[in-house]
């Protein structure tokens, strides 16, 4: 694999992650290839791979975009944590001191984020903390596999981070049947957050771009 392409592509996943990259957000080749100095191949490589892993799509004429997942999708994407990480956790080895470390390392810099109130920084690190975790076992392909089914969520990212840390601190206890077991749960937390529906308003983008108050009373302009 390229370099520059696995660069470009390790990037979009980050910012997807971190939600500075939004569903249906547009991904144009030749803007991506002159930001990282490439050429529009290298962009169309890196693209490729993320769309066969279900994160971009390519519309004919239109270019590329970030996938905006159905509500089926989304709930697809988390059974498919469900078998993933917990099957993970119920098979593997014990994680070492220096994985236990890594993770805590992760921990620390996920409060840091939500204690500056960087809702990037802290998106991304919630999310990544589960790919963090695959990748402390040396599995790549899992972890990969792993980041395209990750979702924003509502969930606090407090009560987020304290579950992490929950589970943390069971594999560093070697008890990661009970690890796996915390895991189903704070995966339950995080679909809910994401698919418990609230009231919208169709016109929230709008009216957040002109700085428009919502309406207070019904037909008032």
């Amino acid at each position: 694999m390229d370099q520059r392409s696995a660069t470009i592509d390790r990037s979009i996943v980050d910012a997807i992650l971190a939600g500075r990259l939004r569903p249906g957000a547009r991904l144009g080749e030749q803007a991506v290839a002159s930001i990282f100095d490439v050429s529009r191949t290298v962009v169309r490589e890196a693209l490729i791979r993320l769309e066969t892993r279900g994160l971009v799509q390519v519309s004919p004429r239109r270019g590329w975009f970030v996938v905006e997942p159905s509500l089926h999708d989304v709930i697809a994407s988390f059974q498919a944590r469900r078998a993933i990480e917990t099957g993970i956790l119920h098979t593997a080895r014990a994680f070492s001191a220096e994985s236990i470390a890594t993770l805590r390392d992760h921990i620390a810099r996920e409060r840091e984020a939500i204690a500056a109130n960087d809702i990037a920084a802290r998106s991304y690190l919630l999310a990544d903390f589960h790919v963090c975790m695959v990748e402390c076992l040396d599995n790549r392909i899992l972890a990969d596999i792993l980041s395209a089914a990750l979702s924003q969520s509502a969930q606090d990212a407090t009560v987020a981070c304290d579950e992490h840390e929950q589970i943390t601190n069971l594999l560093a206890d070697g008890k990661n049947q009970r690890a796996a077991q915390q895991m189903v749960s704070h995966i339950d937390n995080v679909e809910a957050g994401l698919t418990r529906q609230v009231p919208s308003d169709p016109l929230i983008d709008l009216r957040i771009a002109l700085q428009h108050p919502l309406k207070t009373e019904k037909g008032s302009e």
